[in-house]
């Protein structure tokens, strides 16, 4: 067995499936109450996006089984490679040629919109997109298969106001509005801006340095977003200027956000690219396409790149 990696709850290892004689990713479950009873909506959701796709054509993983054993919950899931995060970090400290191309995060980005617009087709939403999220199934073919719905849930659901990564999350779920599956959108366009840059395109300390380098990039967020939001308060004063408490004077202090452009963040994005994440990461929800809006962009075209 080889060690893939660990995350908050669980660790991953390659095993070998001696029936089928198949490699297979075995996930561990920490033996805690909170997370096994998240792992066991996972394999709920698994199992339904899995029945729903039986040829596998929407990039999810798939779950082969699950058994407990020892006080752990085992999850056996599709082998796949690296995600996302950790394989631009060996790229770009390789110093091999760049992977994430123009043409490559366009295939990226198709592959997951297709993912997202089944998902969101029955009543998902993801929850918890980002580049640890987005794992590699062929290098050579940039492929990827999005994971881990242990934070996934039905748009009937309750939502929970505590969701997604915090650099990947929205701003209506940041300042305490209603949200849909829209939130993923927003989270892929942080993405594909990282993929093309490097670096995390909302760098923050804290949610309100967050919205502050957003009002930088994209301008600022619609008044209408910042009267309605339960948490808006806790970064806007009554004139709407962003304020935070500093944590080491305990005082408050006003954030001016530093004017940029996307662009500007992105400087190897062909123009097509920047177009794309801009249209992406609309603030204002009501305007931020779906996804299937998102796969009809001119930048979604097969043509687009000789790839």
């Amino acid at each position: 067995m080889d060690f893939l990696g660990s995350a908050a709850f669980s660790r991953a290892i390659q095993a070998l499936d001696v029936k089928t004689g198949m490699l297979v990713c075995l996930k561990i479950i920490k033996n805690n109450k909170d997370y096994f009873d998240q792992s066991l909506d996972e394999i709920k959701l698994l199992k339904f996006t899995n029945a729903y796709d039986p040829e596998d054509k929407h990039n999810i993983v798939r779950l082969y089984d699950f058994f407990y054993y020892k006080e752990h919950l085992f999850l056996v899931c599709e082998l796949l490679r690296a995600n996302l995060y950790e394989f631009q970090k060996y790229n770009r400290e390789s110093g091999d040629a760049p992977y994430f191309t123009n043409a490559c995060i366009q295939r990226i980005a198709r592959q997951v919109l297709g993912s997202l617009e089944f998902l969101h087709s029955h009543g998902l939403i993801h929850s918890d997109l980002k580049p640890e999220n987005i794992l590699i199934k062929s290098y050579s073919r940039c492929e990827v298969k999005v994971i881990d719905l242990g934070s996934s849930c039905f748009t009937t659901d309750q939502l929970s106001s505590y969701v997604q990564s915090r650099s990947y999350r929205a701003p209506e779920v940041i300042l305490g509005l209603p949200y849909d599956q829209k939130v993923d959108i927003w989270s892929l366009g942080c993405i594909l801006a990282e993929l093309s840059s490097g670096q995390v395109l909302f760098q923050n300390d804290s949610l309100a340095t967050l919205l502050a380098r957003l009002e930088g990039i994209l301008g600022p967020v619609p008044e209408w977003m910042v009267q309605k939001g339960r948490y808006a308060s806790r970064f806007y004063t009554r004139s709407g200027q962003l304020y935070e408490r500093n944590p080491t004077t305990d005082r408050y202090e006003m954030l001016i956000p530093k004017r940029t452009t996307l662009s500007h963040r992105v400087p190897d994005a062909h123009k097509g690219l920047v177009d794309f994440i801009s249209y992406l990461l609309l603030v204002d929800p009501h305007k931020r396409p779906t996804a299937a809006e998102a796969l009809q962009h001119p930048f979604m075209e097969e043509g687009y790149y000789d790839v």
